[in-house]
């Protein structure tokens, strides 16, 4: 019988972590939360599904070489699935990550088009998954992607991320995991 210590792990950090509230800087302004919901599409045919909650948004200004730069904190829950329908693994994945963005371009000089840049940490519940040893429970999330802001009050965001998972060397067996990230999140 597997061990229930990993999920109860990760229930207790997407509780405490998607409760925070993140206190602002001196020079920075505070946006709204946002959710998100991300399709994965994953390399050794994983697919998955990841919802995500963004306790606070931030714009820090006077950054010396980016002039501002967009941070927010993401918790996630991830869904991995790998397999025939009848015959298919689950993996369950909780993540913290922070991300930075900055707005490179704006799109009939309203919508921002940005890149975004994030390594944050992970627990996952199985260590073995899609035919292959993890090799630990706790792995790093890396990203990078496009994102654009949308809608009448730029509510709406839409990306597309290269998103891996490893265990950065902290184990023996560290194959990692990459997948395809396509996103949509609403700021509220």
């Amino acid at each position: 019988m597997k061990s229930k210590r990993p999920l109860i792990l990760l229930t207790l950090l997407f509780v405490i972590f998607s409760s925070l509230s993140l206190p602002t800087l001196a020079k920075d302004t505070a946006y709204s939360s946002a959710v998100a919901v991300d399709v994965l599409i994953g390399s050794d045919d994983i697919t998955g599904l990841r919802l995500a909650y963004r306790p606070h948004s931030y714009e820090l200004r006077d950054v010396p070489y980016f002039d501002s730069l967009d941070i927010y904190w993401e918790v996630s829950v991830n869904f991995w699935e790998y397999g025939e329908n009848n015959e298919h693994e689950t993996n369950v994945v909780i993540a913290l990550s922070p991300v930075v963005g900055k707005t490179f371009y704006y799109i009939n000089d309203k919508y921002p088009l940005k890149w975004e840049f994030g390594i944050g940490v992970s627990l996952v519940n199985d260590t073995r998954f899609a035919g292959k040893d993890i090799g630990s429970h706790y792995q790093f999330e890396d990203r990078l992607g496009l994102s654009m802001d949308f809608g009448e009050n730029l509510e709406q965001n839409v990306s597309v991320r290269y998103m891996h998972y490893s265990n950065g060397g902290l184990n023996t067996k560290n194959p990692g995991v990459d997948f395809l990230n396509f996103s949509y999140a609403f700021t509220f």
